[in-house]
């Protein structure tokens, strides 16, 4: 079956909620079939469960990440992955360093996302990996993006506004990844895409 796994940096903040809501999304699209989505962090707090600020502020959004368990990220992980989410660029950075082989299948949740939807709309017959695969080739053709807003900003330290804030912007952008993972997304243009 194939798998997604998200990265930050303590696996206790964005990824445990990104993990939570990209498989809502994806299990609410696609069933049974859905892709397995797990996360761990570059210095995961082995053991530790996700912060309550997290868990609260995922709740709020009908996401229940309460039963949590952060782990520092392998290589043997990222091996296991079809496709490595990084909530951040240093992230993708550290996976890449970890495992180079796996770079053309490592982005940034927002870097795929304005990749995706700049390509032709999915078929529901493609594949996550040929997806992934069709996004790298786009992005080694030049594709833009916006390197300016690549990251989710690490909550940790903030009050629950903060929490509740990027919760928000995770279940926004891991819903619009669904929907173009499950084929019901909607492709826009090139310039378009870069800039949402």
């Amino acid at each position: 079956m194939a798998s997604v796994l998200v990265v930050c940096t303590g696996n206790v903040c964005r990824s445990p909620v990104a993990e939570g809501m990209l498989r809502a999304g994806l299990e609410e699209r696609l069933g049974e079939g859905a892709p397995l989505v797990a996360s761990a962090g570059t210095a995961g707090w082995e053991g530790s469960g996700a912060t309550p600020e997290s868990v609260a502020a995922a709740a709020e959004r009908g996401v229940d990440i309460s039963g949590h368990t952060a782990r520092r990220l392998l290589a043997e992980h990222v091996a296991g992955a079809d496709l490595v989410l990084a909530m951040a660029a240093e992230h993708r950075w550290e996976v890449v360093r970890l495992l180079p082989e796996a770079a053309s299948r490592t982005f940034t949740l927002k870097e795929l996302v304005r990749l995706v939807e700049a390509l032709p709309a999915r078929d529901q017959a493609t594949g996550l990996a040929e997806r992934v695969r069709e996004a790298d080739a786009l992005r080694r053709s030049g594709f833009p993006g916006n390197p300016h807003d690549e990251d989710v900003v690490d909550p940790l330290g903030m009050p629950l506004e903060g929490y509740r804030a990027i919760a928000w912007e995770l279940e926004e952008w891991c819903g619009r990844l669904a929907d173009d993972l499950a084929g019901t997304g909607t492709a826009r243009s090139g310039a378009a895409a870069a800039e949402a």
